[in-house]
């Protein structure tokens, strides 16, 4: 760690390394300008993400390691990727700079929540990021947030479906949250509709890629839910093994995306990213809360999509149908992207992204009086 610039750190437990291992591209990307290291709390967080990175890895599981192993090192930026508790305990060093980076750009509630005041920045995708800022937080300095776009969705990961003649549908639900607030999964009570009425439609391949927390959800409701939805698909690919169906329940969407048709989701990450990625193609949002305005005001993405509320089977498969036939959002997408990243075509996010790290790296050694005087202010 001592000779690391910027320590990426992330104190939860495997179920939620997610968050983090979107950013390794990214992160490793970094390393070759800054020298990265990151910084995490569980052991068996470590193991994971040791098979998932060349990048060197410490381990501080108390507070007395973690406040060791930053006395020792001299980096300059902690880059953080969610909102863990024990990120407090990380904050409390004076002589860095702070970055929350977040692990996605959605219109959940938990994207702009006061929490951001505790960071020195908080990079953010675009303009609608920006007001979601602005209008949920009070007394909030908003020149702290910079504007990078998403950076991961500049990799190109391989292809993890199998090529089809015909049209794919994905159904990509998110998790159900930490609160009622924040949960917007359709699992539990669209979810099994909405793969009925996929497989009702004529020549189409259905792919259920939930989030990776669905399928390690304690909520009876939403296990249950994911067990039906599994069976459906399941069942419909023993019926007709040529068509495809399957169920996606590990790796990374982004690899799913590039060969499907059409998207049904709910409000969250991937909703977006199919819109930065998948302009041209259609996407279906689902309204768990049944409250058209507060989701046409609060997700604008609502406003270029179909919108599902309920779902009558016979009525969602007309209306799939009909959209890969005609997809008469097509434009407001276009629009609507311009408006959630700004006009970043693929690669430039990256760059920002590196360019950003880079400025606060430097304004860090000017705040501290140059590189070496951190440790003569110290002492």
């Amino acid at each position: 760690m001592n000779h690391a610039h910027v320590l990426a750190y992330f104190a939860d437990d495997p179920t939620r390394s997610y968050q983090l291992i979107q950013w390794l591209p990214v992160l490793e990307q970094l390393d070759h300008h800054h020298p990265v290291e990151i910084v995490a709390r569980n052991e068996d967080t470590v193991e994971l993400l040791g098979s998932r990175t060349r990048l060197p890895i410490t381990l501080a599981p108390g507070f007395a390691e973690l406040t060791q192993a930053y006395a020792d090192s001299d980096a300059k930026v902690v880059l953080y990727c969610n909102n863990s508790m024990l990120n407090f305990q990380s904050l409390l060093d004076g002589r860095k700079l702070h970055v929350h980076i977040n692990h996605g750009e959605s219109d959940k509630q938990s994207m702009a929540s006061n929490n951001a005041k505790a960071y020195d920045r908080v990079f953010v995708a675009g303009e609608a990021a920006v007001q979601r800022h602005e209008a949920g937080l009070l007394e909030f300095d908003a020149t702290r947030l910079v504007r990078i776009g998403r950076p991961q969705l500049d990799l190109r990961p391989p292809a993890i479906l199998e090529p089809s003649a015909r049209r794919t549908v994905l159904y990509a639900p998110t998790w159900e949250g930490d609160a009622e607030y924040n949960d917007y999964t359709s699992v539990d009570t669209l979810g099994a509709e909405i793969v009925r009425a996929v497989l009702d439609v004529p020549d189409v391949r259905l792919v259920y890629k939930p989030h990776p927390k669905v399928t390690t959800s304690k909520v009876e409701a939403i296990r249950a839910a994911h067990q039906h939805i599994l069976a459906l698909v399941a069942e419909a690919s023993r019926r007709d093994p040529a068509a495809g169906h399957v169920a996606v329940t590990a790796g990374d969407i982004l690899a799913v995306m590039p060969d499907c048709d059409a998207m049904i989701t709910d409000v969250s990450s991937v909703g977006l990213d199919w819109l930065y990625l998948r302009t041209e193609k259609p996407i279906f949002i689902t309204d768990r809360h049944h409250d058209a305005e507060r989701l046409r005001q609060e997700v604008p993405v609502s406003r270029c999509a179909d919108v599902l509320d309920e779902v009558e089977v016979a009525d969602l498969t007309a209306l799939v149908a009909a959209r890969l036939e005609h997809d008469e959002h097509h434009l407001a997408r276009v629009a609507m992207r311009h408006h959630y990243f700004d006009d970043l075509q693929v690669g430039a996010s990256t760059t920002r992204f590196l360019e950003s790290v880079s400025a606060l790296v430097a304004l860090r050694d000017r705040l501290v009086g140059g590189p070496g005087m951190d440790e003569a202010i110290t002492a």
